[in-house]
Order: C-alpha cells, then structure tokens, then sequence
C-alpha cells in the first residue's frame, strides 16, 4: 500500500510545483506592467495594467467559478439518491451568472474605470456604508477559501495517508506565497493551469472509470433504478420554488462577487469584459461534463465489487467525496493518481482568487478610502501584502479548526445575494438612491435571511415562512438522528426582493422629507441628502472638492489611484499658475 502512496505523493508534487512555478514565472514576466505608464503598483497587483488578452482571459474567468468546489459539488450532487443531475444546478447557474454579468454588468463597471466591486458604493453612498458592505463580500471570499482548503483536505486524505491538517497548510501556503508575489498576474496564469490539470485529468479519468466491470450502463442507471434511485434525479412538486429559490441564489447571487470583477476590471477593454464573461459562460458549461459523468459512475457502481468495501459511500457520509472515490477506486492507480494529483493541485490554485479579492478590497476600500486617503502607493501595496498572509491564514485556520466551514460558506454566499446584489442593481441602474435606502435594504435584506434558519449551521429560524416542515437526517456512521426545521418558501430571493425595494423606497423618502423641510437639515446625520444637495444637481467638481469621488474615479479609461491634482493635468504649469483661484473651481476655460 504505501508503495502506491509515494506514488501519489509525487505526482501532486509534480502538479504543485508546475503551478508554484507557472505562479513566480507571472509575477516575473509581469512585474512592471502598468507601472511602466505611471501607474500604481497597488492597482498593479488588484487589476494588472489592464491588459489580460482574450486567451487568458477567458480561462482565469472561467476559472472564477470552476475549481475544487464546482467539480466537487457537481459530482456530488448527481451520486446522492434523491437528487440527481435535476439538482445539480451550479454549472446552468453559474454559467447564466456569468452571462448576466457580461449583459449588463461588466460594461458599466469596466467603463467606469473602477478597481474594485466596492468603488461604486462608496461613491455613491460614502466610505462608512462602504465599510458595512464589505463585510459580507469579505464573508463570502474567506468562507470560500476555507471550503476549498477544506475540500482539499478531505482529497488529499482519499490518497495519501498523510496528515490532512499538514496537506492543508502546505497547499494554502503555496496559493499565499505566489498571489503574494505576483497578484492578479500569477493568479491567472495559474488558472489557464489550473483549468488544464482538471480538464486533462478527469478526461483521462472518465473512460477507464466507465470500463470498470463493476460500472453498470450509466445509460440504464439515469432512468432505472439499479443500485440506487437513477441520476437523472427529479424535482417534487412541492420542491419547486425552493429549487427556483436557489437557483435564483446561483445565477444572480454569482454576479457580485469581487472575484467576478476583479477579472472584468482586468480586462483590456469594457467589451473584451464582455466577450470573456461570454466565452466564460461556455466554459463552465464543458468543465462540468466530466464531473457529471464521474457523479453518474458512483450511481451506477456495485461498491462490492471495488476495493472500497460493501458499503456505498453514501452509507459512510463520504457522499462529498465521491470524486477522489471514483478516481481511486475504480481506475487503474497509474490513472488514479495523475487525476487525484492534477485535481487537488487544481483546488489548491482555486483558493488564491478569493483571497487576493478581498485583499484588494480591505486594502483600498477600508484602508486607503475609509482611513488613509493620503496614503502612498508602497504603503498600500503593504497592506495589500500583510492582509493577503492575514486572510490566507485565517481561511486556513477555518478550514482546520470548524467543521462547518460549508455552512459558513452557504450562508455567506447567501448574504452576498440577498444584501450585495440588490445594493449593485441600485448603485450602477436606479437613479436616486442614497444611503438611508442603502441601510434599510442592508437591514431588511439581513433580517429576512438569517430569520429564515441554516441548518448547516444548527442556527434555527425565528421567521417561519409558508410550507416550512421539520425534517430528519440521519447520520450514517454515527446513527444519530437530527430534526431540522425545512423552509421551502423561496425566502431567499424574497429577502433580496425586499432588500432592493426598501432601498428604493426609503431612499425616497428621506430625500422627500429633507427637501421638503418636513425633517430638518441637522437631523441629515448620514450627509447623503442634505450634504449633496441631491446628486442629480450637484456637478463633478463639487464631488472631487468633497473628497465623495476621487479624481481617478472620472478619467474614462486607464484611472489612477491616489493621483494628487497636480499630476490629472498634463499641463501643469496651468495649474501652477492657477493656484490662487478659487478651490471651488479647479479647472478654467484655458485648461
């Protein structure tokens, strides 16, 4: 046996050390692209010089979803009897939420010139609301990377008899030292790897998998019932709205994440965004073949006949395994572990976009926008630095220490679509809306989904929406029975719906009474109504001389971060000469 495992040990550090090298080869090739035009380094290492091609491009955003998660998941979710392919929703949703986004999403964002999801927000409602949004969009990255680790965790242990708790650190130390040092450059050319190593190795996978004598006719099994119910899986009428509820979760909810744009913000134009997210889209569509096809080989497999044992894996709770399973256990070793060994590399690299995002985000929303808007560009390449180690580490440590690191991750994707997602839609496509309404919808929008329970977190309701009923799990290896209560109103996407009209309502109506005289100028203590004298009247020059938006924000194409007056203007001696004027006014008929 332990012959096999140096097998394959070596053949994952083959994988690691390919992408650990393609990671320090970017950051080489890379290291002064968009400084050389007098850029920042710190939009450097969060954008690139905004110049990632189409080919590139197209696999670090296809990348953006598809990683140890997706191919997990999805094989997971077609082998569970009750589910089935019907439930496998993420590759259809993904790849809608990728499409949406290149509609109607990554042309405003990328045509504006912003570096991070969050710029728009604080633009529009301030640097404190900022601040409150950022929470559960750095939620969602943290929680993400630890599921990833986590999973990987769970792989390397199928293969190697190696301490899941070293394997885990090691992984996430390489992913850290390699965003570290090359940002948004090696974290793509480690994905266009990334997606390679999975493609390659489930594909060479897939056949000898299929041939195995204790493999019935996936064909059969889809339909008929042979070992367990038939994949294809079906939806209950009564499952309906929830199966829309979360679909709904998985193709809008996919949009507002930040690494979603920081691939869009990467882009060498509005329109390539666009393309990418297309071409993206499809991407996902074709990585998820051969997971389905893996999820479909676990149903239709005779456990007694492998060297697994009798019991399915679903009898063992290992059905979140059932990938590495198959991989091991129903493919010649040679086989085995070159997919094992490209699979967990492939997971690995999935965990360093998540954390390079909200790097990005605390270092330029939080630290150099809410604290430091003096800051010098080295300074924020610091932070950036320092919170890539912090967040790395703590997404390691969760992956350790929590066994709830999935449930975690599912309720913070949640939030990012019930609060994040209605607060986008109304920042870049509805006039009028300011930070009264932005707080009330965060408010609505959080209450609604956290009344509505997790269980995966055992956090019970206190909302009990229509049609909710308890129901029971029972825990194979351990023969405990756990009473949850089931909500299968679709609350999730009503909590969005009514996140996103109380901030449409509310922020009329205190722009309503303040204009009105109705509540008086002093009780305007967010400064959004008042202070701004509405945005619609007020002009960009008033914006930059209020510190609300930054100069960088307005240039069309290639913005810069903390640019000082003097250098926006290309003729500096008029600025010079102008000095004396008045502040409210900068730029004069001359210029």
């Amino acid at each position: 046996m332990a012959g096999i495992h140096v097998e394959g040990l070596v053949a994952i550090v083959l994988f690691y050390a390919l992408i650990l090298a393609v990671g320090i080869w970017a950051a080489w090739k890379n290291k002064n692209s968009g400084v050389e035009e007098g850029g920042d380094r710190s939009e450097s290492i969060m954008v690139g010089g905004r110049d990632i091609g189409l080919f590139v491009g197209a696999f670090t955003m296809t990348a953006t979803w598809v990683g140890g998660g997706y191919i997990n998941g999805t094989a997971e979710n077609v082998y569970l009897p009750g589910y089935g392919l019907a439930w496998a929703q993420a590759p259809f949703g993904y790849a809608m939420s990728l499409v949406l986004g290149g509609l109607f999403f990554a042309k405003p964002m990328r045509s504006r010139g912003y570096v991070t999801m969050l710029d728009p927000f604080q633009q529009l409602y301030g640097k404190r609301m900022g601040g409150l949004l950022f929470i559960p969009a750095l939620m969602g990255e943290i929680f993400w990377s630890a599921a990833i680790l986590s999973a990987l965790g769970a792989t390397l242990s199928v293969i190697v008899d190696i301490d899941i708790n070293i394997s885990v650190v090691i992984s996430a130390f390489i992913a850290i030292f390699y965003t570290l040092v090359g940002g948004v450059y090696s974290v793509a050319y480690t994905d266009v790897v990334q997606l390679f190593c999975i493609f390659l190795g489930l594909w060479v996978s897939v056949p000898f998998a299929l041939s195995n004598p204790a493999v019935s006719d996936i064909g059969v099994s889809a339909v008929q019932e042979i070992y367990q119910d038939p994949w294809l899986g079906n939806i209950q009428s009564g499952d309906m709205w929830m199966w829309a509820d979360d679909f709904c979760l998985l193709m809008l909810g996919g949009i507002p994440w930040q690494v979603y744009f920081q691939r869009v913000l990467s882009a060498s134009s509005a329109t390539y965004a666009q393309v990418l997210s297309f071409m993206a889209a499809f991407g996902c569509l074709i990585m998820a073949v051969p997971s389905v096809l893996i999820g479909a080989i676990g149903a239709s497999t005779d456990w007694n006949q492998t060297s697994y044992g009798s019991v399915s894996p679903m009898m063992k709770d290992q059905s979140e395994m059932i990938l590495p399973i198959v991989l091991q256990h129903l493919c010649p070793p040679f086989v085995s572990f070159f997919g094992l060994g490209a699979v967990s590399a492939a997971v690995m690299s999935s965990a360093d976009s998540s954390i390079l995002s909200a790097s990005s985000m605390f270092a330029r929303n939080i630290y150099q926008q809410a604290f430091r808007q003096t800051a010098a560009d080295h300074e924020i390449v610091w932070v950036m630095r320092i919170s890539i180690f912090l967040f790395g580490a703590a997404a390691t440590a969760m992956a350790l220490l929590t066994g709830t690191v999935y449930g975690l991750w599912y309720l913070s994707s949640d939030l990012v679509y019930v609060i994040i997602f209605p607060q986008l839609l109304s920042v870049l496509f509805v006039r009028g809306t300011n930070t009264y309404g932005s707080v009330a919808g965060y408010i609505f929008g959080l209450t609604l989904r956290i009344g509505g329970g997790e269980p995966y977190l055992k956090l019970p309701p206190f909302i009990y929406y229509p049609g909710w009923y308890i129901k029971e799990k029972v825990h194979h290896n351990s023969k405990e029975v756990e009473y949850f209560v089931k909500q299968q109103f679709p609350f999730k996407t009503m909590s969005m719906l009514a996140s996103f009209l109380s901030n449409v309502a509310f922020s009329h109506l205190f722009k309503y009474l303040f204009e009105s005289g109705k509540l008086s100028a002093k009780y305007d203590f967010l400064d959004a109504v008042v202070a701004k004298h509405s945005a619609e009247i007020m002009d960009r020059t008033t914006l930059v001389n209020r510190n609300v938006i930054g100069l960088s924000e307005m240039a069309p194409v290639r913005p810069r971060l903390s640019v000082t007056l003097a250098t926006t203007f290309t003729r500096k001696e008029t600025l010079t000469e102008e000095e004396d004027s008045s502040p409210e006014s900068p730029i004069h008929e001359n210029e």
